[in-house]
């Protein structure tokens, strides 16, 4: 059999690049150029970071936290049921407000001056139509890793999107009890963390990439 030569290589090498990248986006599906479900205005704020003295901890414990406006824009009244996951650069997936102590709240919400910030629990319900029903809220994260250096936020619950999953063969996905695999349009927000760290909080934090994604 003879070899192949390089360029009969390189081709083989992009056919097979093409047929990945079409299999793949089989099983991912991208969220729709325009939206297709009903959408709810949601404006946010850089993250940062605070130390909060919590009650029962020998030392003070750092968060990092993003407030936000949310509006219902839509004709009808909305469910906003916000789901909001912070991934550090190591992978690490954190759920915001989990074991939350009422003190951090309080700290956030006495830090941002905003008497009108909604608890992440209470937030969550019916959200009326119209700019005078909007809700001021926050998201919550307890820090896990000393240097952030990058991250993501992933802000799921702003759009009635979803897509079903299939795999690579185009077959429906279903879950271990049987039901079908949903993904939902989700808000990425990328961020890094300049400087070395030395002084933690201090450091500028600026925002990389902002995108819908299904998830």
């Amino acid at each position: 059999m003879k070899n192949k030569s390089p360029l009969q290589s390189l081709f083989v090498a992009a056919v097979c690049a093409s047929l990945f990248a079409t299999e793949s986006a089989r099983a991912f599906p991208e969220p729709s150029r325009v939206p297709t479900s009903w959408e709810l205005k949601f404006v946010y704020q850089t993250p940062k970071r605070i130390v909060v003295e919590v009650p029962g901890e020998p030392v003070p414990k750092a968060y990092w936290y993003m407030t936000y406006t949310v509006t219902n824009t839509t004709d009808t009244d909305q469910q906003f049921l916000p789901v909001f996951e912070m991934v550090t650069r190591s992978g690490t997936v954190i759920r915001s407000d989990r074991h939350l102590p009422t003190s951090v709240f309080q700290r956030v919400q006495q830090a941002t001056g905003n008497s009108l910030l909604e608890h992440p629990i209470k937030i969550a319900g019916t959200l009326r139509v119209g700019a005078d029903q909007a809700k001021d809220g926050v998201a919550i994260w307890e820090e896990t890793e000393a240097e952030m250096g990058s991250f993501s936020i992933f802000v799921a619950g702003v759009s009635g999107e979803s897509a079903k999953m299939n795999d690579s063969a185009g077959e429906e996905m279903l879950d271990k009890d049987g039901k079908l695999v949903l993904l939902f349009k989700t808000m990425q927000l990328d961020y890094t963390v300049s400087g070395d760290e030395v002084f933690p909080g201090n450091d500028p934090i600026s925002k990389t990439h902002q995108r819908w994604v299904m998830r």
